[in-house]
């Protein structure tokens, strides 16, 4: 109101200057992370929303009224430092304030406490005496290594299973003879093991080649044995197939003139057990 020259004038005052709007925090600092409430007042004759904006951006929100409050939570990218904020809604009206964030709490870390344990006290450890026995000797005697060799072909030696010659390595092989004593034109079969893996096997014997044939891979083979001329004895069938392996075997011949001479004394004997009773029976007949 205004006088002048006795009269009085009334001046209108707009109605935003005569309300004063403000915004206030609460904490007005705080690291980042955490909450404030946010509080407005003057904000009259209007409607809407109400709305916090923080570094150009809204950080929350609330229906309108003239004098409220909103909780937000300080955006946790932001640095250490003072930042503006403000209050305003779809009237125009408006309010600033300034908010300030500190460095965050540091860490403590709370160790729990040293509880030190009494001494444990064992009992003394006694050990058993200790006893001292001799060793044990063992004494291995190994009887020593007999070879025989057979030089003569007498026909009346017992036969002898095959085995292998005391000139080849014994750990090597064996040949086996399936009969210890033929006589001529019957069958003979070799069989052997230990000769390298599909070694030909050559059988000699008397100087001559009695059979041929050749090693599986288990090094193990079997061929008949055909004498072309033999003579009555104990005699060598020899292997060869990288080792040499010998077995023996006895000919003999069957008589048969002691089998004839058997027959005949039979009849003679008959022949006479027959004339004894004939005369027997004519001596009757005279008396």
């Amino acid at each position: 109101m205004a006088v002048a020259a006795g009269v009085t004038v009334l001046v209108a005052t707009p109605a935003a200057a005569q309300q004063q709007t403000s915004v206030t925090a609460n904490p007005a600092s705080a690291p980042a992370g955490s909450t404030a409430t946010f509080t407005w007042s003057g904000f009259y004759r209007c409607k809407g929303t109400v709305r916090i904006g923080w570094a150009g951006s809204v950080l929350a929100t609330a229906p309108w009224s003239a004098n409220g409050s909103v909780t937000a939570t300080i955006p946790a990218g932001s640095k250490v430092g003072t930042y503006t904020f403000t209050a305003s809604d779809e009237c125009q009206h408006l309010a600033r304030n300034q908010f300030t964030v500190t460095p965050p709490p540091p860490v403590t870390t709370t160790r729990p406490p040293v509880t030190t344990q009494p001494p444990v006290t064992k009992p003394p450890v006694t050990n058993p005496p200790v006893t001292t026995r001799p060793p044990v000797v063992t004494t291995t005697t190994t009887p020593p290594v007999t070879t025989t060799t057979t030089t003569t072909t007498d026909s009346s030696a017992p036969p002898s299973s095959s085995t292998t010659d005391a000139l080849t390595n014994p750990g090597d092989g064996v040949l086996v003879l399936d009969k210890d004593n033929i006589q001529p034109g019957d069958d003979l079969t070799a069989t052997g093991t230990g000769c390298p893996k599909g070694a030909s096997v050559t059988l000699r014997s008397l100087g001559q080649d009695v059979g041929r044939t050749t090693a599986d891979e288990n090094g193990e083979f079997r061929s008949p044995v055909r004498f072309a001329n033999i003579e009555p004895g104990r005699h060598k069938v020899r292997a060869e197939c990288g080792i040499v392996l010998v077995g023996n075997v006895d000919v003999t011949l069957s008589s048969s003139s002691q089998g004839t001479t058997s027959t005949l004394v039979v009849l003679l004997f008959f022949l006479l057990v027959g004339a004894a009773m004939l005369r027997r029976q004519f001596s009757g007949l005279r008396r």
